[in-house]
């Protein structure tokens, strides 16, 4: 009968069916072998690569910091170890109530609040930031004991930068900060992305910023076990960080504090200079400011409260402050004048107390004049008509010319960012700082007034000190320089910064002499004597004024709004046959310079030659009587 089957068949179509299964069954298996052996034998070395990346990370070993130290080896800068609170915004949930909770174990002010959302502005939300840092040994413990209730906040062990001088030495030492995009790029720009794995800050300013890449030093990495929940497990290996290099200053850190204080609560600049190398002594800006407010980013009512400040505590008034020099560049114009045959030390004019030209009246300071002037007593008694004169027969060209020699209008290359070129006024300076054909003109006048420092001449104080000092030095120019080596932290070995002649000026000995014997009677017998009387040593010097605002022929008086007084200089070298410094000093609208600026002078010669430290030193109010006229009296 059809449909019905026998036991044969059945038979034959369940081997049929076996045999279809077998061969399934076998393909696959074959397909699964295949794949097996193409990824354990194929690709093994991929995957196995892969596989050890998972269970070992690469954690960075941040470099100890180098260590910024005075000529002496007083620590500027060094650096201590602290806990911080850290807290990942992206891996909280609620960060306002995470704060409050966090805020009963851990002391946590609304700075420490306004500081972390200025640091949220400017990071990535997966980064690590810090909510308190330096955290006291009671609130770790009470911290850890509670930790599992705040995923995403985090205890850390971090390295903390510490300047223990505070205020002293700031614009020099700089402050470091956390990075920003700025430094990001300026860090993937220089190539160095890899050295700054795991670090969060960097240099900002002054020698924290010049010398990064010798402070910063080189990351090592740790290797660690990791098992699947991203734990570390065990240390596998390490290669150590290698510290930053330490800096030594050829900076007097005692004759930086000496000038600090002797300026009291004004404002200015001092800048003193080994005349035979060209290392920095001292840098003073003052007000300065606490660099330890940076570290961990500064509070938003610190930073308003110094950058809104009149005083511009931030403004390096010694490298970026520029300022007309005032009668202290007639030692510098004499000198040109010997040099281009213009006078001779022994010419003489006949001084009436004013200088007529195109039908203006140039006034001396002092009425009547100060009848027949030769060199020694132009300088001496600072003679304005004198100067008058000689720039008047010199012409601006030549002028500009020679005072560029000396270093007028150029930087000088020290090793800090931040300097300023100043203004070495010329006709060709002119017609690219103005735009309108009738102000590009150069008029007669203005070669008058740029002959006593006053006009469109603006230097700064670091300037003129290489210039004092270049002349000190016989006409030889050294390039200015803070460090005065590097010490590997490792072995100790050291990288001298030697001293590099710029160039030597081509001045005669005789000429020297002659500006030297001047300055000298400067301090013996004319406007510097009163600051230097009694003074065990000879020194050379000039003071100068610098007007602010003119009086239109009026007299100073304590009325006077003390912003628009006088800026206060001076200029000196010591001892006079053999310097070994040479400065210059500025107070801003101190009134006159004999009065203001060559007692901070007098401060720093006693100490640096005599190891005299000033009782109190701060002058008498800087509006006290005296004649001011188109070139301010001394």
């Amino acid at each position: 009968m059809k449909g019905i089957r026998t036991p044969e068949q059945e038979v034959a179509r369940f081997r049929s069916r076996l045999a279809v299964a077998g061969v399934v069954a076998l393909v696959c298996f074959g397909l699964l072998a295949a794949r097996f052996f193409y990824l354990q034998v194929m690709r093994f070395d991929y995957y196995s690569t892969r596989a050890e990346d998972n269970r070992i990370s690469l954690v960075p070993v941040v470099p100890n910091r180098g260590l910024i130290m005075d000529r002496n080896g007083t620590v500027l800068a060094r650096n201590y170890s602290a806990y911080t609170l850290e807290i990942t915004p992206s891996k909280v949930a609620d960060l306002e109530a995470t704060i409050e909770a966090l805020s009963a174990l851990v002391d946590i002010q609304p700075k420490d609040r306004k500081r972390l959302k200025k640091l949220m502005d400017e990071s990535k939300s997966f980064e690590s930031l810090p909510i308190r840092n330096r955290l006291s040994d009671e609130e770790v413990a009470r911290f850890i004991a509670q930790r599992y209730r705040f995923p995403g906040v985090e205890l850390k062990a971090r390295l903390f930068r510490d300047y223990p001088m505070g205020r002293f030495g700031s614009h020099i030492v700089g402050y470091i900060g956390r990075i920003n995009d700025r430094d990001l790029e300026r860090i993937e720009d220089s190539e160095d992305t890899a050295n700054y794995r795991g670090t969060d800050h960097i240099g900002k300013a002054g020698l924290e910023k010049s010398y990064e890449r010798e402070l910063h030093g080189a990351t090592g990495f740790e290797e660690v076990e990791v098992d699947s929940g991203g734990r570390a497990v065990r240390a596998l290996r390490r290669t150590p960080a290698t510290p930053g290099n330490n800096l030594v200053l050829t900076l007097d850190l005692k004759l930086q504090e000496v000038v600090e204080k002797a300026f009291g609560n004004r404002r200015g600049a001092l800048v003193a200079i080994e005349p035979g190398s060209g290392g920095v002594l001292a840098l003073v800006s003052v007000p300065t400011f606490d660099p330890n407010l940076f570290v961990d980013g500064i509070a938003p009512q610190d930073w308003d409260e110094l950058n809104n400040s009149p005083d511009h505590p931030m403004v390096n008034r010694a490298l970026n402050g520029a300022y007309p020099p005032g009668s202290t560049f007639k030692p510098f114009m004499a000198l040109a004048a010997l040099m281009s045959g213009k006078r001779t030390p022994a010419q003489a004019i006949s001084d009436p107390g004013y200088f007529d030209f195109g039908g203006h009246h140039f006034r001396d300071d002092k009425v009547g004049g100060h009848g027949t002037v030769d060199m020694y007593r132009s300088i001496v008694h600072s003679c304005d008509t004198y100067y008058y004169r000689l720039a008047n027969d010199m012409g601006i060209d030549l002028i500009a010319q020679t005072m560029g020699e000396f270093g007028f209008g150029s930087k000088t290359g020290i090793d800090i960012e931040g300097e300023s070129s100043g203004i070495l006024p010329s006709p060709e300076w002119k017609k690219r700082r103005f735009k309108k054909p009738e102000q590009q003109k150069w008029f007669g006048g203005e070669t008058i007034s740029i002959g006593i420092g006053q006009g469109y001449n603006a230097y700064t104080m670091l300037q003129l000190a290489h210039a004092t000092a270049t002349v000190a030095a016989g006409g030889v120019m050294f390039k200015p320089h803070l460090v005065k080596y590097i010490e590997s932290a490792s072995d100790g070995s050291r990288r001298m910064i030697e001293p590099q002649p710029i160039k030597t000026i081509p001045i005669k000995p005789e000429h020297i002499e002659t500006i030297r014997r001047s300055m000298v009677g400067v301090n013996r017998e004319g406007t510097g004597a009163r600051a230097f009387a009694g003074a065990p040593y000879v020194s050379a010097g000039k003071t100068g004024t610098a007007q602010v605002y003119s009086l239109k022929g009026a007299k100073y008086s304590s009325r006077i709004t003390e912003r628009l007084r006088d800026h206060a200089l001076f200029i000196a070298f010591a001892p006079a046959d053999k310097p070994t410094i040479a400065l210059a000093v500025l107070v801003e609208n101190g009134g006159f310079g004999a009065e203001s600026a060559a007692p901070i002078a007098r401060a720093v010669l006693d100490y640096y030659l005599l190891g005299k430290l000033p009782a109190g030193i701060a002058p008498e109010d800087p509006g006290a009587e005296g004649n001011s006229g188109d070139g301010a009296g001394e």
